[in-house]
């Protein structure tokens, strides 16, 4: 090894660890944040699943999709609020949130998902 190679190595890892980490370190926030947002799209599905059905209550989606929270989610999604509305013929639940961080300190990534359904009624002819 000629001598004015050497300790080009430690030079070489000093550089390109950091670059590894904060490729590893996106890697896992965007994971994150892909988790979240299947949480808050489940529970906006099952909240409009429960508030559509035929008689339910006006509040029955809204409380549906936060005990799905409540139940799954954990601290995948941080800060998550549940809102609805409805129409005569529609009804629309939004969940809101942010995404677990990897790095203390620093919020998450936000999160916003909503699903939306007719609610069920008879109809006349």
């Amino acid at each position: 090894m000629p001598r004015g190679d050497r300790g080009s190595v430690t030079l070489e890892v000093s550089i390109l660890a950091p670059v590894l980490l904060l490729v590893v370190f996106t890697i896992i926030q965007v994971g994150l944040w892909s988790y979240a947002r299947s949480l808050a799209l489940g529970a906006a599905q099952e909240g409009v699943a429960a508030g559509r059905a035929y008689g339910a209550a006006a509040e029955a989606g809204r409380a549906r999709a936060q005990s799905f929270l409540d139940a799954t989610a954990g601290d995948s999604l941080v800060g998550s609020t549940v809102t609805s509305s409805a129409t005569a013929a529609t009804l629309r639940i939004e969940v809101t949130g942010r995404a677990l961080s990897v790095l203390p300190g620093v919020p998450g990534l936000p999160v916003r998902q909503r699903a939306e359904g007719p609610i069920e009624r008879f109809t006349s002819p």
